[in-house]
C-alpha cells in the first residue's frame, strides 16, 4: 500500500474513533457497553497508528516494494 493510501486509511480509523468517541460519556464505564465502545474507540486509534506511522515496518515487511510511484 503506497503512503497516499495508508494516509487515508488512517485517517479513515481516526474518523471511526471520533464517532464512536461521540456516544461515550464522560467518566469511567459504568457498564460493558460502555467498556466495549472504550475498547473499540482505542482498537480504532491504534490502528490509525499504525497506518499513519507503520512504528514496526509492518508494511515494508507484508508487501516489499509496494511504495513505488507508478
Amino acid at each position: 500500500m503506497n503512503s497516499r493510501g495508508r494516509l487515508i486509511v488512517g485517517l479513515l480509523w481516526i474518523g471511526v474513533a471520533g464517532l464512536m468517541a461521540m456516544s461515550l460519556e464522560f467518566g469511567m464505564p459504568t457498564s460493558f457497553d460502555d467498556a466495549i465502545r472504550l475498547f473499540v474507540v482505542v482498537l480504532a486509534l491504534f490502528l490509525a497508528v499504525v497506518y499513519l506511522f507503520d512504528p514496526w515496518g509492518i508494511h515494508d515487511r507484508m508487501m516489499p516494494g509496494t511504495d513505488e510511484q507508478e
